[in-house]
């Protein structure tokens, strides 16, 4: 009797794939702010096994406390910034719109009020390239230009952290711990060199398969594997 893919069990909402967020410290996100502007200081920088960065707490002038990705240079006590009028400065929270060019930024919003959807990974940075008339373009880690709504807000500054993959790990305890802390699936096993009753390329004590590797759009589940639906396959000539 065959078994369920990888990818039917994640599906089923079972605990063994299960992020473990009841671990984890709290949600990064900009604060409200309105027309005002608030003041923050630092309370606190810690290690939340769900983000690769560190965070910081933050206690505004209102009482209200919140999350937010820690850049680099910000130090415990340190006040920071988020409004409108807000300088320029590592830590403060800004719209786009009133960020000079050439400025790095990081968690920006996808739309304004969302909290901050880019630019969030440990030691990334976007990089403000033009004010328009109908939003502001962003040069994104990977080099893509984005254009932003002009009152999205952002964070000034690199995030923390940026050296997190250049130490190896050496051996593999030290990735099984490390990806248990978030429950990710390890190690991760190609198809085939699994048997044929566990994937569809598996089987024949090979790595040669004996099926195609393009699955189609409407392929049932224990056979949409491999390349779903491609453009086009084989040698770019």
């Amino acid at each position: 009797m065959g078994k369920n893919l990888i990818q039917q069990r994640r599906g089923k909402g079972s605990s063994s794939f299960r992020a473990p967020s009841h671990r984890y410290f709290g949600e990064i996100s900009h604060k409200s702010t309105g027309n005002k502007e608030f003041k923050g200081r630092v309370i606190d920088l810690v290690k939340c096994p769900g983000h690769s960065a560190p965070v910081a707490r933050v206690v505004y002038d209102d009482n209200e406390e919140s999350i937010m990705a820690a850049p680099e240079g910000l130090r415990e006590g340190q006040y920071v910034f988020c409004g409108e009028t807000a300088l320029v400065e590592i830590g403060n929270t800004l719209p786009l719109k009133n960020i000079p060019e050439g400025t790095s930024v990081y968690n920006i919003e996808g739309n304004p009020g969302d909290g901050g959807k880019f630019v969030r990974s440990s030691g990334v940075c976007a990089r403000v390239l033009a004010q328009l008339g109908k939003g502001v373009v962003i040069e994104l880690p990977s080099k893509k230009k984005k254009i932003f709504n002009r009152e999205c807000r952002a964070n000034i500054g690199v995030i923390s952290g940026g050296g997190r993959k250049e130490k190896p790990f050496l051996k593999a305890g030290k990735k099984y711990h490390a990806m248990r802390a978030k429950n990710k699936l390890y190690p991760s096993v190609s198809g085939t060199s699994m048997n044929s009753v566990d994937h569809p390329f598996g089987g024949s004590s090979s790595h040669t398969k004996g099926r195609p590797t393009q699955a189609s759009r409407n392929a049932p589940p224990g056979r949409k594997v491999g390349k779903i639906a491609p453009k086009r396959t084989g040698m770019l000539r």
